[in-house]
């Protein structure tokens, strides 16, 4: 029987229907840690193992589901030139000085921006926001940006989420006298450009050891250096400091969104940044889970799913400014306008997204043809939305497991394009090397994801030289395709109670995977399309139990159709998850992979 690092399949899936090979999440040593953590913390032996399978030992465990940020956070001193962002911060504060916010058009971006606008606003300043606008501006700030804020009487500009490699604008505003603070995280070369502090600790100085951090957990250190700057300086004599925890839900939004490791100080944000949400203090996300339909207490799932795809629409389809506008305003009227909007623009977001991904896979199908394919795949169009092709070669990466960028071209041949990765393959540093080599017009991102501008006469180099530079590490990527499970269930076991005790070891995310069960010989009943491409069934075991099940968009591939046979036996694979439905919970199965039994 084939093995895995010398574990026999779970189940005996050797090969499942998405040609995974199952296999237990825990080796005999996470067996035991398990065991140590179920002994002394008193807790569910599923707790524990889901713990141990993350990496939890026993000695840890008891802080780990307890994260809390003062314990976790470090001082902020520790990120390179951070002192001096907060000295200039706290000086326009002083001085009263008009400041400006320069912001990315993501959720990130739009996070970060509220942050800091939120901030200024509790010192009795008024900042202005500056969103570029994705199609005709670009990514970051440009000379002409630079200029319109300091023609409007900015005297600091903070960049957040942007501005680590804006080299041509910073030397502007170099040039007009206007101070620059930079808040990124992106990674960057090893000369940065002229500011009066960039912080980013993904910069090569750095020795934080904090780049796993979003640009809005960057932000948020770096207000809690300016608060202790403010305090030094005698500046809460008579007005109190702002109560930075109140604003974790955006920090939370951010991390959760921005798809960083939920590891550490991450894990923390977000969990107290979701106690914070439940409080729906901040109008713009109250309005926002509002028209989404958020029934219950928000989870990760909502911010990523729900709430994260509705603000990146305007910065996608329409207005890039409107996310920062919903996440800063005060005013619950203003925050439902703007909800409304990007309601729209998501629903209109999703009808172009259809049609994008349909040519994609068309394209992408014709590729890789009867064999293997290309390492990456590179898909483009002239009739694309350059504000969708991120989410494209997201939905490619996914169903052809590996890196995948589409490209958006306009009437003059110039590409808008995006490029989304495999873990151990580094597409940033591709990327940026193309860009050194002149091959893009501009580009940069990080490991999983990165952006380019590319002329059409150079695609074809473009497609060889990711080739050439990944193929190695996306093959190895590929070699072995393995789905990890955390236990087996059964349509009776999986139950609310359970559900609640596995999520005592959450929030999950990337570097903290969701669990993952097995659903072993359970008969599929009533399979159905639902909504575009998604596929609605019922579970059933031997004993009669029943199961709600969905396997998002899974229609036009070989899981959606093995299920769509209705077969009586098969063994499933998913997470649970638990939703709303009228006032009431109610427990479902999101389905991942599923195999025959003996099928191999």
């Amino acid at each position: 029987m084939l093995t895995v690092d010398g574990e026999r399949p779970f189940l005996g899936v050797e090969r499942s229907v998405l040609g995974q090979f199952w296999r237990e999440r825990l080796d005999q040593r996470g067996r035991n840690t398990a065991l140590a953590i179920a002994q002394s913390g008193a807790m569910p032996e599923l707790v524990a193992r889901v713990l141990a399978g993350r990496g939890v030992g026993a000695e840890e465990a008891a802080a780990f589901l307890a994260p809390a940020i003062r314990d976790l956070m470090p001082d902020p001193s520790r990120l390179t030139d951070m002192d001096r962002a907060a000295a200039r911060i706290a000086a326009a504060i002083a001085r009263g000085e008009r400041v400006a916010i320069f912001g990315d058009y993501d959720v990130d971006g739009a996070a970060s921006g509220a942050l800091l606008a939120r901030f200024l606003r509790h010192h009795g300043l008024e900042p202005e926001i500056y969103i570029p606008d994705r199609i005709f501006e670009g990514y970051g700030p440009s000379p002409e940006a630079i200029a319109e804020l300091a023609g409007r009487g900015a005297r600091l500009i903070v960049t957040v989420d942007c501005g680590a490699t804006s080299f041509e604008a910073l030397e502007h505003a170099a040039g007009l006298g206007v101070d620059v603070v930079v808040l990124d995280h992106h990674q960057m070369d090893e000369a940065g450009p002229p500011a009066v502090a960039l912080v980013n600790p993904n910069r090569h100085d750095d020795l934080s050891r904090l780049g796993h951090l979003c640009a809005a957990g960057v932000t948020f250190m770096a207000l809690v250096a300016t608060v202790r700057e403010l305090r030094r300086t005698g500046r809460y004599g008579t007005v109190p400091p702002p109560d930075l925890l109140r604003w974790l839900d955006l920090v939370a939004l951010a991390t959760i969104c921005d798809v960083v490791p939920l590891k550490g100080l991450n894990r923390a944000f977000v969990v107290r940044g979701l106690a914070a949400m439940h409080t729906r203090d901040n109008a713009g996300l109250a309005a926002l889970a509002r028209v989404a339909r958020l029934d219950g207490p928000v989870r990760p799932y909502h911010l990523g799913f729900l709430l994260g795809p509705r603000i990146n629409a305007g910065g996608r389809i329409g207005d890039a400014g409107l996310g920062a506008r919903l996440l800063s305003t005060e005013d619950p009227a203003e925050a439902a306008a703007i909800a409304e909007r990007l309601e729209e623009l998501n629903r209109q977001r999703q009808a172009q997204e259809s049609a994008m991904l349909a040519e994609a896979v068309a394209e992408a199908e014709a590729e890789i043809g009867g064999g293997a394919g290309p390492a990456v795949l590179v898909v483009a169009s002239e009739r694309w939305h350059p504000g969708i092709v991120g989410i494209i070669a997201s939905r490619l990466k996914d169903r052809y497991r590996r890196p995948a960028v589409a490209v958006a071209f306009d009437r003059l041949g110039r590409g808008t394009g995006s490029g989304r990765s495999l873990a151990g393959v580094d597409l940033g540093a591709a990327v940026r090397r193309a860009l050194a080599e002149g091959l893009i017009v501009k580009g940069g991102g990080h490991a999983m994801a990165a952006g380019i501008t590319v002329e059409r006469a150079r695609l074809a180099e473009l497609r060889g030289f990711l080739e050439e530079r990944l193929g190695a590490a996306v093959a190895a990527a590929r070699e072995v395709n393995v789905l990890k499970l955390d236990g087996a269930l059964t349509a009776r076991s999986a139950t609310l109670d359970l559900h609640d005790l596995v999520e005592k070891a959450g929030p999950y995310g990337p570097g903290h995977a969701l669990p993952i069960f097995a659903f072993p010989a359970h008969a599929v009943r009533g399979p159905r399309l639902v909504g575009h491409d998604h596929v609605s069934l019922t579970l059933r075991s031997g004993d009669g139990a029943s199961l709600r099940a969905v396997a998002f968009r899974a229609a036009d591939t070989p899981l959606g159709r093995l299920l769509l046979e209705a077969p009586p036996s098969l063994h499933v694979a998913g997470t649970i998850a638990a939703d709303w439905w009228q006032g009431s919970r109610r427990l479902q199965l999101r389905v991942l992979d599923a195999a025959r039994p003996g099928y191999v």
